[in-house]
């Protein structure tokens, strides 16, 4: 009798407990599928209504040595009846696979919390290669924890015995007890996964007929064993009414390249060089051919953002996408596309550095770069997204900046948004902000660098276009004709043109935002991924009347015009980065503001509880 069998036999009632919201860790190791369990743990949260976020945490390492501290894998989700702006600080409920992964994240999980573990995995080569000396799970030194084992690994290699796999290939399924288990203990339809298993390996029916077992298996589990007294409830979150989805920051700034390109009419073409954590970016528009996109895997970073140049220069709009590392071999070809004045989105999915550094880690320290990373004076707008979903609307919003001023624009991400997910409200097409496209085709009075007297962009002539043959290169333009010109004066002429263009760009940046009053004892300002705890550390500070505001900029270069007004409104100033200061330099220099910084640079986002400490600290002095 297998154990979904012996499932349905046996069902006594469970208590159940209504939670507001709940965090979740899987972790294992990198070849334990720790991923996959929570993005489908995800989308069954999703779709059951909660507001998510999630942090998936990987290493470096395709597949780093199994059982070692520096091969664990973890994914966490914060799933809530509530608004909420993050994955979570600590998680009510910590699953380990194997003693690596328990002796990594334990130290995250909350006082009383749930430990589930793998009993399997605990043999004593596996905790000394964690360096425990004695098992954890039973010499008392995780008292202060709730401890549940389960024989995950056995249990399911006794649901596949009949269907004649190899003990390896059956092992592989645990992930799928646990993912069923977890989804029982917290109420979640595991219908989705059900079919999501029938479509990704409908080409090995074995494959699916193994993981529903064992799926069913771990719920079933659930059910039936007496280590589960009590089995918790989520209820759906007040959301406005709108079509949503579940939506990766990758996902969602690929979307928005195909919106804006279509919006604008124009083809889009992506030439990059795979690079973690930018390569899904390449991957997703992959699968958008039918919209006009066209995506080239170049041979090289450098190949990647010049094909991008050449398809600008034909009257496409140009995306080159990377990280950090890629961004700086790309940098003269940007200096070029400053240069010759056309529009092409750079996205640079920023992680910890320098050189290869943190691959896998997030971090936002890659600001200075995008804004004074090339020689000379080479002044482009730069702005950030700030939370998954709103990697959309900055994609979107960094092709129309580009179109609009004929000018190379820089996009700011990073790792935690890249692979974090949130629910997101898919917009109407129709409702998008316009991007007007006019292609130059009247050879009257044409030359290449003449400027729009509101703009300053030059025309944008595709090759080939009747009497405005003309042509375009690296060297110093003549003001208008665009001529090869080494005249000093006519050099500083054009220097400050390109730079009063990227300024001009400040009459488009909406008004500022500011969460609480626009005055007060403290002004907590960040920019990026930061968004979501500071938004929710501020809450909490507010909440206990402390007068605090938010700002958040999503634009950088430039900066809002009306910022150095705000900032005047207040005692103190707190800038919370992944990164030793960058935003603060800039506001120090920019407004002669005695701002503070906050700063974390460990490959991890800030919890909540850091931000607020940070600003108790700032208000104490």
């Amino acid at each position: 009798m297998t154990v979904e069998t012996q499932a349905r036999t046996i069902q006594p009632d469970k208590r159940r407990e209504q939670r507001e919201s709940v965090v979740i860790r899987f972790a294992g190791d990198s070849g334990d599928g720790m991923q996959l369990t929570g993005m489908q743990f995800t989308t069954e949260s999703a779709l059951a209504g909660n507001d998510i976020g999630t942090l998936p945490d990987f290493p470096a390492e395709i597949r780093a040595p199994a059982g070692t501290l520096a091969g664990v894998s973890g994914f966490q989700l914060n799933f809530s009846s509530l608004d909420i702006f993050t994955p979570g600080d600590n998680p009510d409920i910590l699953v380990v696979m194997n003693p690596a992964a328990l002796k990594v994240n334990v130290k995250d999980l909350k006082t009383g919390g749930l430990l589930l573990a793998d009993q399997d995995g605990f043999d004593r080569g596996s905790l000394k290669k964690a360096g425990y000396d004695s098992n954890p799970l039973e010499d008392g030194s995780l008292g202060k924890h709730q401890v549940v084992t389960v024989d995950m690994t056995g249990l399911t290699l006794r649901t596949l015995e009949d269907l004649k796999l190899s003990n390896k290939v059956a092992a592989r399924c645990k992930n799928f007890f646990a993912l069923g288990l977890c989804s029982w203990l917290y109420s979640r339809p595991i219908e989705p996964t059900i079919k999501w298993i029938e479509e990704k390996f409908k080409k090995t029916p074995e494959l699916v007929e193994a993981n529903l077992r064992v799926l069913k298996a771990g719920y079933h589990f659930g059910e039936t064993t007496e280590m589960f007294a009590v089995q918790y409830e989520v209820k759906p979150a007040r959301i406005a009414p709108g079509t949503y989805r579940n939506i990766t920051g990758n996902s969602a700034l690929a979307l928005g390249l195909v919106a804006a390109a279509r919006k604008a009419g124009l083809r889009l073409f992506l030439g990059s060089y795979p690079i973690t954590p930018a390569s899904d970016i390449l991957h997703e528009l992959a699968q958008y051919k039918n919209y006009d996109v066209y995506t080239f895997q170049a041979e090289d970073e450098i190949a990647g953002v010049c094909s991008a140049l050449g398809a600008a220069f034909g009257g496409s709009l140009g995306v080159t996408t990377s990280s950090g590392p890629g961004i700086a071999l790309k940098q003269e070809a940007i200096g070029l596309a400053v240069m010759v004045e056309l529009p092409l989105v750079i996205c640079n999915v920023q992680r910890g550095g320098p050189s290869t550094g943190l691959p896998t880690k997030t971090e936002q320290a890659d600001l200075f770069q995008a804004i004074f990373g090339r020689n000379s004076e080479s002044p482009l707008p730069v702005i950030a997204a700030s939370t998954p979903a709103d990697c959309f609307a900055m994609a979107y919003e960094a092709a129309r900046i580009a179109i609009k001023y004929m000018t190379p624009v820089i996009l700011l991400t990073d790792g935690y948004l890249a692979n974090g997910a949130e629910p997101w409200s898919i917009p109407r097409f129709e409702e998008l902000p316009p991007i007007p496209v006019s292609f130059r085709t009247d050879p009257e009075g044409f030359f290449p660098y003449a400027r729009d007297p509101v703009t300053l962009a030059r025309p944008w002539v595709r090759p080939g276009t009747p009497g405005l043959e003309h042509r375009i290169g690296g060297i110093e333009k003549q003001d208008i004709t665009g001529n090869i010109s080494y005249d000093p004066a006519n050099h500083e002429l054009m220097t400050h043109h390109r730079a009063r263009k990227v300024a001009a760009l400040a009459q488009d940046i909406p008004p500022t935002t500011v969460y609480g009053e626009t005055s007060g004892d403290l002004l907590v300002i960040g920019w990026g991924s930061t968004y979501g705890s500071i938004t929710a550390a501020v809450e909490e500070a507010r909440a206990h009347g402390t007068r605090v505001s938010h700002i958040h900029l999503r634009y950088l270069n430039p900066l809002p015009s009306d910022l150095a007004g705000l900032l005047r409104g207040f005692k103190k100033i707190l800038v919370p980065e992944m990164n030793m200061g960058q935003l603060r330099m800039l506001l120090r220099a920019t407004y002669l503001v005695d701002a503070v910084g906050l700063n974390k640079i460990q490959g991890q986002p800030f919890k909540v509880s850091e931000i607020v400490e940070g600003i108790r600290r700032a208000l104490e002095g």
